[in-house]
């Protein structure tokens, strides 16, 4: 189904966007990824859902005013509910963040719960609810130093053994070495130097989030056993008091097999009702 691309000014940043399908609203959100990346579920879930997806702030095609502004989760939300307001279809019967943007969609469901019914957070990587916060904080920051010295591979494997993520061997050459794609290679430097501390320095008000309107689900990649994300996700989903849900597959289950994704993401819509 063709999506249709548009973009909506804010007051420090211009958002691209993108809407396709009819039906119930239904926002699919990373951080970094962008539109592109949920261009495959946002089809399938289009044959009965009207679908939005957006580049977030800094990233892509939403340049922003000040580019040494630091993207945080609340400052994504704002964004968020910013463009839910401009399509004008009503609250959002539920918004799915992966990774970066699951934080961004529990900042929605905490400060612009009006927006949206609910939240699936898929593996949001808060590092501030876990015990061992203070390691992982100087673990990013060794990270965040390495890429910024010129090392991006370095930066990558350590990126990589923090997040307790294994990949085969040559994986990570391949995925970020050699000639790249400049939009690529920007956007990386933008989350490494102005989002990767903001996302992993918030902490959602899990008190606030019980206490709101909106139903928040937590998601968890079935491969992700013993992972970083899979640990915040359990503690998140521990803070409150509810069960999380398995998708298929990993930490991006909805770019590894979206057809899978969509089947199971489908199902936690019918729970949610």
């Amino acid at each position: 189904m063709t999506a249709v691309p548009s973009t909506l000014r804010v007051p420090d940043a211009q958002l691209h966007y993108e809407v396709r399908g009819i039906g119930p609203l239904v926002v699919l959100v990373g951080a970094p990824m962008d539109a592109e990346a949920f261009e495959p579920l946002a089809e399938l879930l289009a044959a009965d859902h009207t679908v939005l997806t957006t580049d977030p702030r800094g990233i892509g095609r939403s340049p922003v005013d000040d580019p040494a502004q630091d993207s945080t989760p609340p400052l994504r939300a704002r964004d968020l509910a910013a463009l839910i307001e401009h399509v004008d279809l009503g609250p959002a019967a539920v918004a799915l963040g992966s990774s970066g943007g699951a934080c961004s969609v529990l900042a929605l469901a905490q400060a612009h719960p009006e927006r949206v019914r609910a939240v699936v957070a898929h593996e949001p990587p808060l590092v501030e609810l876990l015990d061992d916060r203070d390691e992982l904080h100087k673990g990013t920051e060794d990270m965040i130093a390495t890429y910024l010295d010129g090392d991006v591979l370095g930066a990558w494997g350590k990126f990589m053994d923090q997040a307790n993520i294994q990949l085969p061997p040559g994986a990570l050459e391949h995925m970020f070495g050699g000639d790249r794609d400049p939009r690529q290679l920007a956007d990386e430097r933008r989350w490494f130097e102005h989002e990767l501390r903001g996302t992993t320095h918030w902490k959602p008000d899990t008190v606030a989030l019980k206490s709101v309107a909106t139903q928040v689900v937590v998601g968890i990649g079935a491969n992700s056993g013993g992972e970083l994300c899979d640990r915040a996700s359990r503690a998140l989903a521990g803070a409150l008091g509810v069960e999380p849900v398995l998708f298929p597959g990993g930490h991006i289950g909805f770019t590894e097999d979206p057809a899978a994704f969509a089947v199971r993401f489908r199902e936690v819509l019918d729970a949610i009702g």
